[in-house]
């Protein structure tokens, strides 16, 4: 509002009286016409809206333009990009993860379902081979506390397990999803649903610790955009919170997890009752 808006108005000639944009539009055009970084696409986004107003002063209007919501898409035409809405409801072995990439933070779902008679792990979903490693590390953290967690050995020796991660033609790696895949694959074989409105990021070790990862900011900023109310983080990232504004601190519960059963109990509190239960005894 005081520089880029400024800007486009001057280079087309035009004023603040006779364009004007609401403080919703922009919000509009941000989040559902640009995605990226930096602002240089929502540069040009108002550059065109700057010009169709100056086209239309230059044809005859003489009233000012006042842009609001409702009028965005004559001037912008159809939304680019789809706003991240978090699922109301999670089925069993379905895990909000967080991811980080160049144009900021994303929430990432974690789909698993069990392949009765099959046999291994099968992964779709464009996944690296970093990515790959998070889910066999996963798979086999959760096949040796089965006993813990309440789960039969037998669902691991009569069944495969597919996971699958949407936005298939959008190419996925690294290790931060590693808690999220325990997550997802502890929902699956107990049958108990996750939290709905927790997401959570962090790399795990087969001893189940939960290790650091990156993007800590972006990632939260991304779940708090989905419309999540817990996120779930490795204990050693806590400093990290101090990048976020004061206002997404104190609107969001965080829970530090040093190992996987941390961030179980934040995200599946029975199933991990069971496992604390177990470890102590």
């Amino acid at each position: 509002m005081r520089y880029l808006l400024p800007r486009r108005l001057a280079e087309t000639g035009l004023t603040a009286e006779q364009l004007a944009v609401e403080p919703d539009a922009l919000r509009r055009v941000i989040g559902r016409y640009t995605r990226e970084a930096g602002v240089r696409d929502l540069e040009r986004a108002l550059g065109r809206i700057a010009r169709k107003v100056a086209r239309q002063f230059a044809e005859g209007r003489t009233e000012p333009v006042r842009v609001t919501v409702d009028n965005l898409k004559d001037l912008l035409g159809p939304e680019r990009v789809r706003p991240e809405r978090s699922r109301k409801r999670l089925g069993a072995g379905v895990a909000t993860g967080l991811a980080w990439t160049e144009a900021g933070g994303d929430v990432l779902y974690i789909e698993a379902t069990l392949l009765p008679g099959a046999r291994g792990l099968r992964l779709t979903g464009q996944l690296g081979d970093v990515m790959r490693e998070s889910a066999k590390a996963a798979q086999s953290f959760v096949w040796s506390h089965a006993e813990a967690l309440g789960i039969d050995p037998k669902a691991f020796r009569h069944n495969g397990v597919h996971v699958h991660v949407p936005a298939g033609a959008t190419p996925k790696d690294g290790p931060s999803a590693g808690v999220a895949m325990v997550a997802a694959l502890t929902s699956l074989y107990t049958g108990v649903p996750l939290r709905g409105d927790t997401a959570m990021t962090g790399e795990i070790t087969l001893a189940g610790l939960v290790l650091p990862v990156g993007g800590i900011k972006e990632k939260v900023l991304a779940a708090r955009r989905a419309g999540m109310r817990q996120v779930i983080l490795p204990k050693d990232n806590e400093q990290d919170l101090r990048e976020l504004p004061d206002g997404v601190r104190e609107e969001m519960q965080f829970v530090f997890a040093e190992h996987v059963e941390d961030a179980l109990a934040a995200a599946l509190p029975g199933v991990a009752r069971r496992l604390e239960a177990a470890t102590v005894g």
